[in-house]
């Protein structure tokens, strides 16, 4: 079948256009130019960027077998089928030369040569680039853990058609894990295996940054981390092995730790005492079975080394304590990590905090990734790592539009950012401060209109003469700038002796950052939405309407949405005088990359974030994609299925990494 890149609706083979949406299943837009190409282009015939999708081919000779058994739901993945749908078990591997293909059904075509395959010897692996002239195709692979994901079939990993290797990327699909590549296919054809992954041979070898000087030892540490993090997750699969090949070692743009692909122990490797001879892409840093923490210690020493910086401060301890065995589990590494963090901590903020201000500036408590268990056994109470985290990069974008059905345009928004960057050889701070305002106006023309413009205009007026200082502002004075917009509406209702429906009112969202800190305050049902690549999608604010607040007092969801009134707002601004509002206040630490979101219900309705947010936003936490492009990608998703309302989005992209103050 295929699958939309659009809708996710899965269309027969034979389709040119989505059957739900219309979107062409033969051809792709060009990003970079926007020139339509067939999708079996690598390159766009127009400006030639690459546009194809591309796979990682891990090419190995490691025996035979056959089919994999998944009980009555059977998915074949240990041979691939012919023209006319039949399997063919005996077809021989194709020969590795550039521009032929891996399988029989000529879809991934090498963009490389490579030896024949009986130039690949047992138990040896080579790897490749390939294209995929088939991308909205699904794979066996992907179609089978979609299914697992449904509860369809059971899970599969020991299944004996699936090579070894695709086994440990399935297992670890759970574990959504950015650092490990995700598997797109895999099968067996004679005594050649053959599995694609994502393509990460042109990320950044973690070793370039590592010897870069204007790399902050804090930076280092949040690194080793990470490794020992990933340690827990491999181990269960037996792909430690993954973290002992520095060429293996990654970063994405982000700088975060990953993994080209993963390494199946034991592998053929050399004794780390012959690492300082080899070049850095073919290093591998492992020590004598079986392996034991103290291979990171090796790793990280043989990264110095090959890095020529010097160790810093407690590292030297903790790497002897290391090689002696006197630091036996990750639990016990990951608490010298903390130790060592809290040594390097300087404190840098308590200079712009007022002993009257309620909220408090304090470093941010980083976990990085959620803690896997060891073999001490799994804690309630694990060490995590005590990171200050600044600020790296703050974008927004915006745009509002009129819907399908609504004649003007009642909602409005306002964007205010101020950047100070200062940027020397060894160090870089971003000083940045954004106040994002979204509002839903009710009340019909010349009524909502007003409301909604005049709400963003007074806050905005409001917070330019109070938000002085490089911290946010207390909950009591955005309350205070709340009550404000809504006097201001209150009094233009009153002057104009408006009455009933015809009263001018309108929701509210706002959100306030200053640096890694943020606030947010509401009225009505206009939301902020966060996404980060750990947590997913999470709605922070609860709207105020009749069936929440039922919930609120115990009343079932499915009978407190029954009512018909339950959609109704239970609060907004401008209606009434200060007294029957009470905005709700949050604040909360930007500790990861994020992604935030202001929407007003003609973009929220009807689930329609919930159910796109892979498709529509979680590619947008990407530094090269355009929030710009992104923000009317999601006005045409709206105008699409919803477009009984106004439309309105404000996104905002804030980019961290751990402080380099401190150093």
């Amino acid at each position: 079948m295929l699958i939309c890149p659009d809708c996710k609706f899965e269309n027969p083979n034979s389709n040119k256009f989505c059957q739900n949406c219309g979107t062409s299943l033969t051809h792709k837009v060009c990003p970079e130019c926007s020139t339509e190409v067939v999708l079996n282009a690598q390159h766009c015939h127009s400006c030639g960027a690459e546009c194809g999708t591309v796979w990682w081919a891990i090419i190995a000779q490691k025996g035979s077998c056959v089919v994999s058994e998944l009980g009555e739901n059977t998915v074949t993945v240990g041979a691939r089928s012919q023209g006319d749908g039949k399997s063919n078990p005996s077809f021989t591997s194709p020969k590795l030369s550039l521009g032929s293909y891996l399988d029989q059904e000529q879809r991934y075509q090498l963009l490389e040569s490579l030896p024949n395959p009986e130039g690949i010897t047992p138990n040896s692996e080579v790897g490749v680039r390939v294209l995929d002239c088939q991308p909205y195709q699904i794979s066996p692979i992907e179609a089978m853990l979609e299914n697992e994901t449904k509860g369809l079939i059971k899970s599969s990993v020991g299944a004996n058609g699936i090579p070894g290797l695709a086994k440990a990327y399935i297992g670890l699909q759970t574990e959504i894990q950015p650092s490990i590549p995700m598997i797109h296919d895999a099968w067996q054809q004679g005594d050649i295996q053959v599995v694609l992954i994502e393509d990460r041979s042109h990320w950044q070898p973690l070793v370039d940054l590592w010897q870069n000087e204007t790399t902050s030892s804090l930076q280092i540490l949040h690194w080793c981390y990470q490794m020992t993090q990933l340690w827990g997750v491999l181990e269960p699969v037996n792909c430690r092995q993954s973290l002992l090949e520095l060429s293996n070692l990654r970063l994405d743009e982000d700088q975060t730790l990953a993994l080209q692909r993963l390494y199946v122990e034991p592998l053929i490797s050399q004794s780390a005492s012959e690492l300082a001879t080899e070049s850095v892409a073919q290093i591998s840093a492992v020590p004598e079975q079986p392996l034991a923490i103290k291979a990171l210690g090796q790793v990280w020493q043989t990264l110095f080394r090959q890095s020529q910086r010097t160790q810093f401060g407690s590292v030297v301890q903790m790497l002897e304590d290391l090689e002696l065995g006197k630091i036996e589990t990750l639990a016990e590494l990951r608490s010298r990590l903390e130790e060592i963090a809290t040594e390097l901590e300087v404190p840098s903020i308590s200079s712009v905090c007022p002993t009257e201000e309620k909220y408090t500036v304090v470093p941010t408590i980083l976990k990085l990734e959620d803690e896997p268990d060891d073999s001490t056994g799994k804690s309630d109470d694990m060490p995590t790592i005590v990171l200050s985290m600044q600020l790296s990069s703050l974008e927004d974008a915006g745009r509002t539009d009129v819907g399908r059905q609504r004649r003007h345009n009642e909602d409005y928004f306002g964007i205010e950012t101020k950047i100070n960057k200062l940027e020397l050889p060894k160090s870089r701070v971003l000083q940045a401060r954004g106040l994002y305002i979204l509002c839903d106006g009710m009340g019909g023309h010349a009524g909502g209109e007003v409301a909604s413009q005049l709400a963003v205009t007074t806050l905005q007026q409001y917070f330019q003469e109070h938000w002085i200082s490089h911290q946010l502002p207390t909950e009591d004075c955005i309350r205070e700038a709340v009550y404000l917009a809504n006097q201001v509406i209150y009094n233009l209702n009153q002057k104009d002796a408006r009455s009933g429906v015809g009263r001018m009112g309108t929701t509210l969202v706002i959100l306030l950052i200053q640096d890694t800190l943020a606030a947010v305050a509401h009225v009505g049902d206009s939301r902020l939405y966060r996404l980060s690549r750990k947590r997913g999608l999470e709605q922070v604010t609860v709207d105020h309407e009749v069936g929440q607040r039922e919930i609120a007092r115990g009343v079932e969801a499915s009978i407190a949405y029954a009512r018909p009134d339950a959609y109704q707002l239970t609060q907004a601004l401008g209606p009434r005088d200060e007294r029957s509002i009470n905005p709700d206040v949050a604040f909360f630490d930007i500790n990861e990359d994020t992604l935030l979101l202001l929407a007003s219900d003609g973009l929220s309705d009807n689930d329609l974030l919930e159910i796109n947010w892979q498709t529509h936003l979680e590619p947008l936490l990407s530094s090269g994609a355009n929030l710009e492009l992104g923000i009317t990608n999601l006005i045409d998703l709206a105008n699409q299925h919803n477009g009984h309302d106004n439309i309105t989005a404000v996104l905002i992209r804030a980019k961290v990494r751990p402080s380099q103050e401190s150093w």
